[in-house]
């Protein structure tokens, strides 16, 4: 997966340091380290060799060497990039899509951003004035934190990389608590480190002599008034896996009984497939996972966890996550990761279909809702108030078909309420934002959009990125893992775009075992016709 690690103070001790930083990331990248050390920075970097493997290390350097990079993912189109960089005069030490973020840096300026498509955080440092310039992709697929205390600041993949500066302050965030018990991850703009935030996705981050400024790049929205072929999204698709493909090394797949990983492996040709399941009846994947391997040819890897199994891992799952997470397909994930990484460096996933192709249950409007929204919205409103009252929540699926959507809806997690989170935790825990506070700014982007959309556009936002993506990234250690359905998107432009978002709705993932077993007959007729 890659990983990098840096901080700019006045220590006198920087190689020590930022070698006890970068060794603590040392899962992200056992093919190899690299530093950059001066009076003002330092800079660490661990490697996972995907392409251009002889020459393709970090820290990279521009042609006079005045431009320091560290970068921690995939552009995709990074050979278009490099002949037209090329032409215009640049010179390259490598083929590496590293290097083309640095000279593209150089030709556009911050503007670079506007011109990749792929997964990405970078850090870029000028040597003679120490300004530094940072970067994270549209959908915050690859993690960047940082943190400004005092005149120390730090950047880098894993929170936990900073622990071992010495003059870093270990500080919970006590506002953090709640929230997470909400919503199963940590979802506030600082994390439940005090000081320590994410680079939120589609931002810049720019440090110069102790300022520090964040700017917006990229938006993600949905336009329910555009519209869009299945068939292009196909064709759109199987660029996608081709571009995902690019590699110096032997790409496999997860597969899993669901739509969107079938459907990548069946268009990805790889000559490898993984998959996990559990001991429970109803949670075990595994059978019809070989089954399709069968029909594509492929040389399927599966591992059924035991429950001790997955109780043994519990501590280790949590160290890599940085951050408490209870969302407990982490744990399938890392067994499946850990699988894969024996086989390949590089996976195809399907993640991201869900949220970009309206495949959750909750998306649907409920016979209740559509019952409730017969009446005007002030007397909707006063009803759920009523039905909030009634004991232990005894008409808890009325109350939330007539409350407004922004109180019952708040993503695809949800643990409790406000209410007994308060009762579980001490007054010096409870937090000072609340759930409505965190989802608010969200729905008010969607606001003149159908109810289905806005729900969509706040996942795509929060669950997707705090939830889904932070776990994808921290799990699957020894591989790069890929996001297909997210990374193309970039390509055809902000217009378009809105577009392929949200008129993939149309190809709505199956909501239950019947479904899901008609889409997995259609997908094996279409594949015995190939065959």
């Amino acid at each position: 997966m890659c990983g990098f690690v840096g901080f700019l103070d006045s220590n006198q001790h920087k190689q020590e340091i930022i070698k006890q930083m970068n060794d603590t990331i040392i899962h992200r990248g056992p093919d190899g380290e690299g530093f950059y050390v001066d009076e003002h920075i330092a800079m660490g970097f661990r490697r996972l060799s995907i392409i251009d493997l002889d020459h393709g290390h970090q820290p990279i350097f521009n042609e006079d060497n005045s431009l320091v990079l560290n970068f921690n993912g995939e552009i995709y189109n990074y050979q278009e990039l490099r002949e037209v960089l090329l032409q215009k005069g640049h010179s390259f030490k490598t083929h590496s899509d590293s290097e083309v973020i640095l000279h593209g840096y150089e030709e556009y300026g911050e503007g670079i951003v506007e011109h990749l498509r792929g997964m990405f955080a970078f850090v870029i440092y000028h040597k003679d004035t120490q300004r530094l310039f940072a970067a994270r992709d549209h959908f915050g697929i690859k993690p960047f934190y940082y943190t400004l205390q005092d005149q120390l600041f730090m950047y880098g993949s894993e929170i936990k990389s900073f622990l071992k500066h010495p003059s870093f302050k270990k500080e919970l965030n006590k506002d953090a608590l709640q929230p997470y018990l909400s919503f199963q991850s940590s979802v506030l703009e600082e994390t439940f480190f005090k000081g320590v935030f994410p680079l939120l996705p589609g931002h810049t981050l720019t440090y110069h002599q102790g300022n520090l400024t964040l700017r917006p790049y990229s938006t993600l929205t949905f336009d329910s008034k555009d519209s869009i072929r299945p068939i292009t999204i196909n064709q759109v698709m199987q660029e996608s896996v081709i571009a995902h493909k690019i590699a110096d090394v032997e790409v496999g797949s997860f597969l899993s009984s669901g739509v969107d990983s079938s459907y990548i492996a069946s268009i990805a040709n790889v000559d490898k497939t993984f998959t996990v399941g559990f001991e429970r009846d109803g949670f075990n994947e595994c059978d019809e996972a070989k089954e399709l391997a069968d029909l594509l040819n492929t040389h399927h890897f599966s591992k059924v966890i035991s429950p001790k199994e997955f109780f043994s891992v519990l501590s280790q799952v949590q160290y890599h996550a940085d951050e408490p997470h209870a969302n407990l397909s982490a744990v399938p994930l890392y067994f499946l990761s850990s699988m894969a990484s024996k086989q390949v460096k590089v996976v195809l996933s399907g993640e991201g279909a869900d949220e970009l192709f309206g495949g959750y249950e909750s998306y649907l409007t409920s016979k209740k809702r559509i019952l409730a929204k017969r009446f005007p919205s002030s007397l909707r409103h006063g009803i759920a108030k009523i039905i909030k009252q009634a004991p232990h929540h005894k008409f808890k699926g009325w109350a939330e078909a007539f409350s407004p959507l922004e109180e019952s809806f708040i993503g695809q997690a949800f643990i409790m309420d406000e209410e007994e989170s308060s009762k579980l935790l001490q007054p010096h825990y409870h937090s000072n934002q609340s759930i409505q506070s965190i989802v608010q700014p969200w729905y008010k982007q969607s606001m003149h959009q159908d109810e289905a959309i806005r729900k969509m556009h706040l996942d795509m936002n929060l669950w997707l990125n705090r939830d889904i993506l932070t776990k994808a990234d921290k799990m699957t250690m020894l591989i790069r893992w890929n996001c297909e359905f997210l990374s193309w998107i970039k390509k055809y432009g902000s217009s378009h775009e809105r577009s392929l978002l949200n008129k993939a709705l149309m190809l709505k993932s199956p909501k239950n075992y019947s479904e899901k077993q008609r889409w997995r007959r259609f997908l094996k007729r279409g594949l015995n016709a190939k065959n």
